[in-house]
């Protein structure tokens, strides 16, 4: 529950954007997605590598070798700032050219920039954020990410109604508000997390010294397990981005419904997502603790209570789709257009309960790279039906959704295979 309300509040920035930018334009509505896009692919390579951060504390804190997992934040967190202004800079001065190839209107390109050269600060409070929560849901101690969680999304919440719209003596920033609202939600959930570890940990019992040198060997550990999982989510991010570029071919409406529809199917994976989480972290723990034959019956546990959540969850999206859809815009025509789209997500949605959980759980073992493998495999079917569909066949935003479907089932008997056959019982980290 932590992790889900932690997920929620990282979420309740994507959500606030783009139900304040319904009220603004199609313009803005879209060129939010398409920024919003760029700045999540990169975001996911600081988490795949806190992933595999998260995996290897999960580990020691099975063995109880606590006094490693300080050490393997601290390293882990100076590498990723360092990665995070490497990122800073190539956006900088490359973003545009990167987003002219993906974006053919000149107007939301522009309303897109705009976005971009704000948000791309947030890599660095990004960084932070994702080190700490990987060393709360490694040991397990997930509570303290609940009030992080609500600090966070108040601050973007009052930020956005404020900046967007030019409330309470702010600015009137439209979409460049949205962008800076999000960097400075994020800095104070930095912040937060920082001050919290350094007050109310007990730091002599996991190794937290302060830094003294940079520890090659421990980082080149680190990245022998996140570097394919910083490939994976940035390979299956920019499939997504790409999804987002076909649709943008089709005209500015396509575009703000596939963004409403992309909202809502990130709301509805929250708890998804903390369950992933979950069975990730569990999964590392028990091997620790030599308990492997217990993996197996914990990840159909955990499937199935992801199943019956999602179930419940999608049962009310369908049966009031144009209630939901209102949160994001009041345009008859948007909503009207954009419930077909709820439908075929719902269906993803039901997949990906399961599928999400299990193919975590082999990145849960350490085997990142057949992980990698296995969804770079499923990818490429994803990137061509979704060019078939959108760029050959022009289809309409709801029939290019199912390729979320065909993406989902893929992982989903990809992950059964490998977790049943393959040999991933004794992968050391």
């Amino acid at each position: 529950m932590p992790v889900i309300i932690g997920l929620l509040a990282q979420n309740i920035i994507n959500v606030t954007d783009t139900a304040f930018l319904g009220r603004v334009g199609e313009v803005e509505l879209g060129a939010s997605a398409m920024g919003g896009l760029y700045y999540i692919c990169w975001f996911t390579v600081f988490f795949g590598f806190s992933t595999g951060v998260q995996i290897i504390i999960g580990r020691r804190n099975g063995e109880k070798n606590y006094s490693a997992i300080g050490p393997t934040l601290m390293q882990g967190l100076i590498f990723l700032l360092l990665l995070a202004a490497i990122i800073f800079w190539l956006s900088f001065y490359y973003a545009g050219n990167i987003m002219r190839i993906m974006i053919s209107s000149d107007v939301i390109l522009d309303s897109a920039m705009s976005f971009i050269k704000w948000r791309i600060a947030g890599f660095f409070f990004a960084s932070v954020t994702v080190m700490y929560r990987a060393f709360y849901v490694g040991i397990t101690q997930t509570r303290m990410l609940t009030v992080n969680a609500i600090v966070m999304a108040a601050s973007n919440i009052f930020l956005d109604y404020a900046l967007i719209f030019g409330h309470f003596g702010m600015p009137q920033l439209g979409v460049e508000g949205a962008a800076v609202a999000s960097v400075i939600a994020e800095m104070i959930s930095a912040l937060f997390f920082v001050v919290y570890t350094f007050t109310a940990v007990d730091r002599r019992k996991y190794g937290m010294a302060f830094f003294r040198r940079f520890d090659f060997r421990l980082v080149r550990r680190i990245l022998s397990i996140s570097s394919y999982t910083m490939l994976q989510y940035f390979v299956s991010m920019g499939t997504f981005l790409l999804f987002f570029a076909t649709v943008e071919r089709q005209g500015q409406h396509s575009l703000a419904i596939a963004n409403i529809v992309r909202s809502i199917y990130i709301v509805m994976f929250i708890p998804l997502n903390a369950l992933s989480a979950t069975s990730n972290t569990l999964v590392t723990n028990i091997i620790g603790e030599g308990r492997i034959s217990d993996v197996m019956p914990l990840v159909r546990r955990i499937s199935r209570m992801s199943f019956f959540i999602m179930f419940v969850c999608v049962s009310l999206i369908c049966i009031f789709p144009e209630e939901v859809l209102m949160v994001y815009t009041d345009d008859i025509s948007l909503i009207n257009e954009s419930v077909l789209s709820i439908y075929v997500i719902s269906v993803a949605l039901i997949i990906s309960s399961i599928a999400s959980v299990f193919f975590n759980s082999v990145s849960g073992t350490g085997n990142t790279k057949p992980a990698l493998l296995l969804e770079l495999g499923v990818l490429v079917i994803y990137t061509v039906s979704i060019l078939v569909l959108g760029l050959y066949f022009r289809q309409p935003v709801h029939i290019c959704f199912t390729v979320e479907i065909i993406y989902f089932a893929g992982l989903f008997i990809g992950s059964i295979l490998y977790l049943r056959y393959a040999n991933w019982q004794h992968k050391r980290v």
